[in-house]
């Protein structure tokens, strides 16, 4: 594929909003995890919780979509100056040469778990303030963003569990390349609710503490909430010294089983070896790897067994979900913006909470902060039902020939 510039990006999860905030937390090697206590769970699990989405109001026209889904997306299209720039972007190419492409797994659902609070007590009705096409529709965040950014593109919402809004930039990326769009809008946003976080208690996979993943004593996830958006264009002649390039999208779908990756990470290494075949570029190429790693003991050791098939042991790898939680359908969106910062500020960012590697997964796993600048990172993201994305960035001025 042709590399694309992400010329602007942002985040909002719970160890901050903006990029000032995530780039501190992980210079510190710091977690936002803590003991839930949210809605009515009762749950001996750590989250990764934001701070004052509940506080977020949405303006009067946008009414029809409030629900905690939608006010983290407007929470976080707020930072970094991200409507401000999209608006210059649209006036250079036009409202409708932008395209929103947005990643979810649960949406709103959130919302439509409240409205059967409310319930008609004779004949089960849902209340009528309840909408299903704003709020917990998939499409709803899609839309919300469009409106918000008074863009007139084409506009979509990918839900594919956990591989959902690092696939939206492969959406994107074939978009521009046919022409049809000069510019996107691509991200994720999922937040907290009930389905999921029961959910995955009744699979017995969330830790009772913050999430470790690759750690000899791993014991299951943390669930976390983020929204995450990044401005892709074509690049410029002359890039910026610390511009961002998108490289490489490489997607399968191994569909081994609902809920459990095949156990040597087939599907993980093809959509690997398609990233590296996208970006014209051979495994030893790689400087990083910012792993899927959601901290249970099938899923990273998948995970590792395909790394170390395609990569050997040498190269530098981690997880940053001890950072941030497994946000799900928002997770590929946060990982690639982590991948991004890493790349701007020359460091590889340690996978915080694990302490021991697991020696039955030999990988070079960062327990602290490595200072040594990468040129090209790989981040992983791969969710249930075996639907598996990697994404390769690269910072243009660290590379041999440029853009």
């Amino acid at each position: 594929m042709k590399p694309l510039y992400l010329s602007h990006f942002t985040a909002t999860t719970c160890v901050g909003r903006g990029l000032v905030a995530h780039l501190a937390a992980l210079l510190e090697e710091r977690s936002g995890l803590a003991p839930c206590q949210f809605e009515t769970v009762s749950l001996d699990t750590c989250v990764g919780e934001v701070a004052g989405v509940d506080d977020e109001c949405l303006p009067p026209a946008l009414r029809d979509f409030d629900c905690r889904n939608n006010r983290l997306a407007q929470l976080g299209l707020a930072q970094d100056d991200f409507v401000a720039t999209t608006a210059a972007a649209s006036a250079r190419y036009g409202r409708d040469r932008i395209g929103v492409f947005m990643g979810t797994s649960t949406s709103g659902i959130l919302q439509t778990e409240l409205a059967y609070r409310r319930r008609d007590p004779v004949t089960g009705a849902l209340p009528d303030d309840f909408i299903y096409a704003t709020t917990q529709n998939s499409f709803s965040v899609a839309d919300f963003v469009r409106r918000t950014l008074q863009l007139e593109g084409p506009a979509v919402s990918i839900s594919s569990a956990c591989s959902s809004s690092a696939k939206v930039f492969g959406s994107a990326a074939r978009m521009i390349e046919t022409g049809l769009i000069d510019a996107a809008v691509v991200g994720g946003v999922d937040t907290l609710c009930l389905t999921t976080l029961y959910g995955f208690s009744s699979l017995q996979l969330t830790s009772t503490r913050p999430c470790r993943p690759f750690d000899r004593n791993r014991d299951g996830i943390s669930i976390g909430e983020a929204a995450a958006y990044f401005l892709i264009e074509r690049p410029p002649a002359v890039p910026w010294p610390d511009a961002i390039l998108l490289l490489g999208v490489g997607e399968s779908s191994d569909a081994y089983h609902m809920s459990s990756p095949h156990p040597d990470g087939l599907g993980a290494r093809i959509a690997m070896e398609q990233a590296l075949v996208g970006a014209a570029l051979t495994p030893d190429a790689i400087d990083y790897i910012n792993l899927h790693g959601t901290g249970t003991r099938s899923n990273d050791l998948a995970e590792g067994r395909a790394v170390l098939a395609l990569f050997g042991e040498a190269t530098r790898c981690s997880s940053t979900k001890g950072v941030v939680g497994h946000t799900l359908g928002a997770a590929g969106g946060i990982e690639a913006l982590i991948s991004a910062l890493a790349l701007r500020h020359g460091f590889m960012p340690a996978g915080a909470n694990t302490t021991e590697r697991d020696p039955a997964v030999p990988l070079a796993y960062l327990l602290h902060n490595d200072a040594q600048a990468p040129s090209r990172v790989l981040s992983n993201s791969f969710g249930f039902g075996g639907t598996n994305c990697s994404l390769i960035l690269g910072r243009a001025d660290r590379m041999a020939g440029g853009a």
